[in-house]
């Protein structure tokens, strides 16, 4: 059911409206307020999915509760009826956030449309509001070691800030939770965040995939396609496995980061663009440098910032809190049943030599769910966790 306000001092276009959405759609659950501070009440005490509110009404008008509503957080989309239109009325309206504005008597057809309208949006927004905290449990850096309480201090002092970071660190161990942590942080965590695996990528693709090309560029391309640091325009782009680029993609990215400016592949025109890169390798980069693997120029560019993201070696202590995430991660997004670990079987999972890091330990935890007993034992650890021989 869609719970709908409607605020409308005059009884009789209360009792029409009223009838002629729910005659619309059965799905259509009408409240009835006669003005504008009873409205406003029924919106404090109870969530609805969209406000009908006329604008001239005793006690407080129309634009003088939808104000009240955005300032009390509110976020819901309110069409605003009155039969005193005029430019400045609406003009108001839409400037304290109305979704539309529609004169009386109004047109039914234009009204009913605005109504569907209006609920699918408040459907994508809280769509998109669930997605957001979905990503955000899904990218949240899980720990109270000492190694990773100064990843957070330092994400806390850097993410503000568009200086370009650089993660280092074994497979793993989570240096992609670092990057959208430091998004997450940031002054852009509204914008794109765009991810480049450079490693997947073959060579001669490289530079088409991060600065676009043209139509007839090469032979597979058919028509004009951006790339993703115009895609990441406005947001963050992670450059992942940066060590793994070529060396003219390297001299391409060195120029985009110097100029923010770029090239798509056939053309000459230049593109400005606004983005912030992190980038990431399991890689010695010095040791890169060192062998004529990657340009000194663009590791002093890319490392301003450097964070270094420790093995679950050195971070043991954080086992068990990993162990207690991962089981309510897994049982929330597979539908598995939640198992307890006895506290032998913690011991000997932290005792477990995690050359794989965390995303091994992961991998074991989501075996042991499925396959384990409840409690698992150290038993099952022995099973299900010991690497093949």
């Amino acid at each position: 059911m869609k719970k709908i306000l409607l605020i409308e001092d005059e009884e009789p276009i209360r009792r029409v409206l009223s009838k002629i959405l729910t005659e619309e759609n059965k799905g259509y659950e009408i409240t009835e307020s006669e003005d504008g501070k009873d409205g406003f009440l029924k919106l404090t005490k109870e969530d609805y999915d969209l406000v009908l509110c006329d604008i001239k009404m005793p006690k407080m008008d129309g634009v003088e509760v939808l104000q009240n509503v955005r300032e009390n957080g509110i976020d819901i989309p309110f069409i605003m009826l009155t039969g005193h239109g005029n430019i400045s009325t609406a003009v108001e309206a839409m400037k304290a956030g109305a979704f539309d504005f529609i004169s009386k008597p109004p047109d039914l057809n234009r009204l009913l449309t605005s109504v569907r309208n209006a609920l699918e949006i408040k459907n994508l927004v809280t769509e998109n509001t669930k997605l957001k905290k979905r990503i955000a449990k899904k990218y949240k850096i899980i720990g109270e070691s000492e190694a990773i309480n100064k990843i957070h201090i330092m994400v806390e002092k850097v993410a503000p800030t568009d200086a370009r970071v650089l993660i280092t660190g074994n497979n793993g161990t989570g240096k992609e939770l670092v990057a959208h942590y430091l998004h997450k942080k940031s002054k852009r965590s509204s914008e794109s965040f765009v991810e480049v695996n450079c490693a997947a990528i073959p060579s001669e693709l490289i530079e088409s995939e991060l600065f676009g090309h043209m139509k007839g560029a090469f032979t597979s391309a058919i028509k004009d396609r951006p790339g993703k640091f115009e895609i990441a325009n406005g947001g963050t782009l992670f450059l992942d496995e940066v060590a793994d680029m070529s060396l003219a993609a390297q001299a391409k990215v060195l120029r985009a980061l110097q100029e923010n400016r770029i090239n798509r592949v056939g053309s000459e025109k230049e593109i400005k663009v606004n983005v912030r890169v992190i980038a990431a390798t399991n890689k010695n980069l010095l040791q890169e440098i060192e062998d004529g693997k990657f340009r000194e120029d663009l590791y002093h560019r890319l490392a301003v910032i450097l964070i270094k993201v420790p093995p679950l070696s050195e971070r043991k202590t954080d086992i068990p809190l990993l162990v207690e995430y991962f089981v309510e991660t897994l049982s929330a997004d597979q539908g598995v049943d939640k198992k307890i670990f006895s506290e032998d079987a913690l011991r000997k999972l932290i005792d477990y030599p995690w050359t794989g890091n965390v995303r091994e330990l992961r991998n074991v935890v989501e075996r042991l769910m499925i396959l384990g007993s409840n409690p698992i034992s150290v038993i099952d650890i022995e099973q299900f966790a010991s690497k093949s021989k």
